[in-house]
């Protein structure tokens, strides 16, 4: 099978990239090649898609030249204008195109405790979301009128070596909540800590998404990949402590206040992990029956502790978010000591 990633050297595809490779997979990566040692066993065609110039179209052009695969999957598609690319490159080019969309576009308040492939895609908190769901009517619109073969995958928060999943982190300096545990400082967990949440690593995430690729059934369709493990946010920011080797303190925060502190948070908050998130698994465990996500999250966030133990130039912090928390936390204790005084005041 000759598969095209654009892409395929993040977080999340550098699995599906070690994974695919080791299963024989005939793979190709269709990016800057910058990350060469990510793209071990697999042949790295240069060009930035990105690149819409007449000469960064042109260079496109030639990378692809000749080629047609049985897949190709955009790692890095987030707006409509990307798919519009997508459909003009790869239109005749392959016989599957798998589109990764997010489990964010998912109805948001949900309707239902459990959230299936069916369940209504709405997010009015979100800009990334809506930009999601925008590229899946596009994509859909193109397999009901013209039979592009498009294939849809909605990952959850998902993890792996080089990343800390919590609420409220540094997405590019992943090791500042471990450095803020080991130095006593609370980290800031929204809500009460009683929402129910999904984390999924990437090396499971690899096996159903691999499965997914060259399955002509599975054209036309959507699927979610996510552990069956489900958490309250309190646990798995008290299992990251221990991985860390010490006790968590936590502040429980309004999702609400935070955002109007700081709203840059508005969307990955109000928009997605202030909820609970819980998902049905079957319809990928249909389609890929040997999927089955093996890695608990006690276990996949001490390797990653240890990933960053093993090299003091990993564990860089994030000073700025840093800083910004602790003047969050003391915003938000001050404010609860006022009402607690004017309270007591009126008694």
């Amino acid at each position: 099978m000759k598969v095209l990633f654009v892409g395929g050297t993040g977080l999340i595809s550098s699995a599906c990239t070690r994974l695919a490779v080791e299963r024989g997979v005939e793979l190709f990566l269709l990016n800057r090649g910058s990350d060469p040692d990510l793209a071990r066993g697999a042949t790295t065609l240069v060009a930035d898609l990105r690149d819409e110039t007449p000469a960064g179209q042109a260079a496109t052009e030639r990378a692809l030249a000749c080629h047609r695969f049985d897949v190709v999957v955009d790692w890095i598609a987030f707006t409509p204008e990307d798919i519009e690319r997508d459909l003009r490159l790869f239109r005749d080019r392959a016989d599957q195109f798998v589109f990764i969309s997010s489990a964010s576009a998912y109805l948001k308040p949900l309707g239902d405790w459990i959230i299936r492939e069916d369940t209504p895609l709405a997010n009015p908190f979100w800009d990334y979301s809506r930009n999601k769901i925008a590229c899946e009517e596009r994509l859909m619109q193109a397999y009901r009128e013209d039979g592009f073969p498009v294939t849809i995958v909605r990952p959850s928060l998902t993890y792996g070596d080089t990343q800390v999943p919590l609420a409220v982190n540094s997405w590019p300096r992943p090791f500042t909540a471990i450095a803020r545990l080991r130095q006593g400082k609370p980290l800031i967990v929204p809500g009460d800590g009683t929402s129910l949440w999904t984390i999924t690593h990437n090396s499971d995430f690899a096996k159903g998404f691999v499965g997914l690729l060259g399955r002509r059934g599975a054209i036309g369709h959507a699927f979610h990949i996510v552990s069956d493990e489900v958490l309250t946010w309190d646990e798995i920011y008290r299992q990251t402590a221990a991985a860390a080797g010490v006790e968590a303190r936590i502040v429980h925060i309004a999702s609400d206040f935070i955002a109007a502190c700081m709203p840059e948070m508005s969307g990955t908050l109000i928009g997605d992990k202030s909820g609970s998130a819980v998902f049905d698994t079957t319809k990928i465990k249909r389609f890929v029956p040997d999927f089955r996500a093996v890695m608990p999250f006690s276990e996949g966030i001490r390797r990653t502790v240890a990933w960053f133990d093993a090299d003091p130039a990993r564990q860089q912090v994030d000073a700025v978010m840093d800083a910004r928390w602790d003047r969050l936390i003391a915003a938000y204790e001050q404010g609860l000591a006022n009402a607690v005084a004017a309270f007591a005041e009126v008694a």
